[in-house]
């Protein structure tokens, strides 16, 4: 079972911290880059820099629950709902093609 998890590339597990700007103050997030490519994947979906997905997002935060205690840890659990819905889609979409045959 570990195999799984022991095997995968170290890069994935490496964090990486960047600098941008979130409602006119400098930050710094650090991520590891599994999720940096995540949330690079997403803000593509979306047309957006990975910049401009990360201010939006904050700000639609910020409206719905008037702050974010730990930005971080939002990305990182977006970034498994995001996962999530994605292999859940690619599964219905398997179900319809075994349906089909």
């Amino acid at each position: 079972m570990c195999t799984l998890f022991a095997h995968q590339p170290a890069r994935d597990y490496e964090s990486q911290t960047r600098s941008l700007r979130i409602g006119g103050h400098c930050t710094s997030i650090r991520l590891e880059m599994s999720f940096w490519d995540t949330l690079e994947e997403i803000a593509a979906s979306q047309g957006l820099s990975i910049a401009k997905f990360l201010t939006t997002l904050h700000d639609e935060v910020l409206d719905h629950h008037g702050e974010v205690s730990n930005f971080a840890s939002l990305l990182r659990c977006s970034c498994l709902i995001y996962r999530s819905r994605s292999a859940a889609a690619i599964d219905r979409g398997t179900a319809m093609l075994d349906a089909a045959e």
